[in-house]
């Protein structure tokens, strides 16, 4: 059996078509045959700072010597940790100015031993286990929120109380004192 001349050239170019596409692969001509190829991509995470936001003023209330007012939340206590660290802790002190009125003198000063904080419930956001410990405020710092085990940034938030343990003795009047909040 013979092939028609027509048929042979045809046979005989797509061989040659074939060899053409293995060749150029070989000899680096690109092809349509896919391979892989890397990029390296690099980038940056940013870190910022520790810091704590507190309300700048909190109204506790009004009661009869000799009584307790409160508890009475002051508003929304915020720890943000912007670090971006492996291994993150810190440690919120709260401390209190003695509590006054009018010319502060002894009879018209609680002390503020005087005074309790209770953080309360804590949210966090992030990693971080917050725990908050109810203290008797002092004129010194005194640890009342840790954060412990945090990677990266995070968040926690509580909304503290206050209770004044107001004195027999102490006379009438509207009385003013700071707590203090710091972090490290």
């Amino acid at each position: 059996m013979q092939l028609g001349m027509g048929r042979f050239m045809r046979i005989r170019l797509r061989q040659l078509a074939a060899f053409v596409v293995l060749t150029a692969g070989l000899v680096g001509v690109p092809t349509a045959i896919a391979s892989g190829v890397d990029t390296t991509t690099t980038f940056t995470v940013t870190s910022g700072a520790l810091s704590i936001s507190a309300p700048v003023s909190a109204t506790l209330g009004s009661g009869s010597a000799g009584t307790n007012i409160g508890p009475s939340p002051i508003g929304a206590v915020t720890v943000t940790d912007d670090r971006a660290l492996l291994s993150a802790s810190w440690t919120t002190t709260v401390s209190s100015t003695d509590v006054t009125t009018g010319g502060g003198t002894p009879a018209e000063t609680i002390p503020a031993s005087d005074v309790g904080y209770d953080p309360g419930s804590i949210t966090t956001t992030g990693t971080i286990t917050a725990t908050g410990t109810p203290v008797t405020l002092s004129n010194s710092a005194q640890s009342a929120v840790t954060g412990t085990s945090g990677v990266g940034d995070n968040t926690a938030s509580w909304n503290p109380s206050i209770t004044v343990a107001v004195p027999a003795a102490a006379v009438g009047g509207t009385y003013t004192g700071t707590v203090i909040h710091s972090v490290a």
